[in-house]
């Protein structure tokens, strides 16, 4: 598929797919709103709830890696350890990760080999950023993936329904339901109506909260703890 960086609303880049006429990220602004939907809802909230001070988040839509890298510069600010694993069915080239303005946006320039390691570290295999912040990637889809471990916490970035229909059924979030631990969650900057219920059906208890800028709502599923699946 074709893509063209393309520069959000807040000055940051993101990616468009002319063949499916979508962006990776909110044309309002890439940054803000990875910022707000998936550390300050998703991160931030579940470290608030968790006991230990260990954390597994699985991410779906690795992308141009924004969310992976925003949650790396978090884990520096704690003792915790957050072990992250996202899912990629068709990665980025090297060569246009290396064209994202993110470092500079975030003044994080000292921190370019980890965002390049996010792109360019071997698949399928855990692999130590730093001492807070383990990475593995997954080259595969979601419907293909038997999970291993369970999450506190799921980054749901995948394209909208529009685009990837298949991505939000009942079944793609049972499944995800299933690897949720007790009190995680399930973020995502999608609010429509039939992906709300679809959630609530499958067991998840459904937030519908402030959106970022340029977007009303976004959602938080939680799976409440008394679960036992």
């Amino acid at each position: 598929m074709k893509t063209e960086i393309i520069k959000t609303a807040d000055g940051s880049h993101s990616i468009y797919v002319k063949e499916l006429d979508e962006h990776y990220h909110s044309i309002h602004g890439a940054i803000q709103e990875s910022k707000h939907v998936f550390i300050e809802m998703g991160l931030k909230y579940t470290a608030a709830t968790i006991p230990n001070s260990e954390m597994t988040i699985l991410e779906i839509g690795l992308g141009t890696g924004l969310n992976a890298f925003l949650t790396f510069i978090e884990s520096k600010k704690t003792d915790s350890l957050i072990n992250y694993t996202s899912i990629e069915a068709y990665p980025i080239s090297a060569e246009i990760a290396h064209q994202l303005n993110y470092l500079d946006l975030l003044n994080e320039q000292k921190n370019e080999s980890i965002f390049n390691e996010i792109h360019t570290c071997e698949w399928n295999k855990k692999n130590w950023i730093s001492n807070q912040f383990t990475f593995r990637k997954i080259q595969n889809t979601l419907q293909q993936i038997v999970f291993d471990d369970t999450y506190n916490l799921i980054y749901f970035d995948a394209f909208g329904p529009r685009v990837q229909p298949e991505m939000w059924t009942e079944e793609v979030f049972a499944k995800l339901y299933a690897a949720t631990l007790p009190n995680g969650c399930l973020v995502t900057y999608c609010a429509k109506g039939e992906v709300k219920r679809t959630l609530k059906k499958v067991g998840f208890i459904v937030e519908t909260l402030q959106g970022p800028p340029g977007k009303r709502e976004m959602v938080r599923a939680i799976k409440n703890s008394n679960s036992s699946f």
